[in-house]
Formats: C-alpha cells, sequence, structure tokens
C-alpha cells in the first residue's frame, strides 16, 4: 500500500490539498476505522482548531465519511474514503469541470 499512497499523495498534492489534509487521510487509512477530532489531534500532535478545519475541508472534498454518534455526548467520527473511492471521486469531479468549460468555450465561440 506503500507505493500506492505515495502517487495518491501526489496526485492529491497536484490538487492543492495541504499537508496536515494528507497526514490526516493517511492516518484514518492506517487506523480503518473512524475517530474523533481529539483523537486525531492527539495521534498528530496538531492543534484541534487546525485539525477541525482539516477534516472539515476533508469532507466537503468527499475524501473523509462522517458518522453522527452519541455515547453520553453527540459528535461526529471520522473515516477515510477508500483510495479506489477517492480516485473514482475526483475522475468525476475532474470531468464535470472539463465539461463545463467546454460548454463555456463553445458558448463563448473560443477555439
Amino acid at each position: 500500500m506503500g507505493d500506492i499512497y505515495e502517487k495518491l499523495e501526489g496526485l492529491l498534492k497536484n490538487l492543492g490539498f495541504k499537508k496536515n489534509e494528507l497526514r490526516i487521510y493517511q492516518l484514518l487509512l492506517e487506523k480503518n476505522s473512524a475517530m474523533r477530532i481529539t483523537e486525531i489531534k492527539e495521534e498528530l500532535g496538531i492543534s484541534e482548531r487546525s485539525v477541525r478545519e482539516h477534516v472539515l475541508n476533508l469532507y466537503r472534498r468527499g475524501v473523509l465519511k462522517r458518522e453522527l454518534i452519541q455515547k453520553g455526548w453527540l459528535g461526529y467520527v471520522y473515516s477515510a474514503v477508500s483510495p479506489a473511492e477517492l480516485l473514482t471521486k475526483i475522475r468525476e469531479n475532474m470531468v464535470k469541470k472539463i465539461n463545463e468549460l467546454e460548454k463555456e468555450l463553445k458558448r463563448d465561440n473560443i477555439q
């Protein structure tokens, strides 16, 4: 998995993912289980505020899944989508953006 993750990491860097976002994704992949913000913070030694920001960015981009849990408290746990699922999402997003740009080019008659 190491070689595959390195290639995936390179792709994600090219797409503008930040270093700590990549660390969070890798941690959740390796743990293969859902984690709370505080657990991620403790594991990586990143501030809770920073972890929250990065996790939210990753969730919005479809890199993480979240589940609402209630264990005497109410909160979310986060897990990584599989590399295969992530590649599918990236491909779909890129194709969508390319199609939109092609429509704009045709609409504006740009060759």
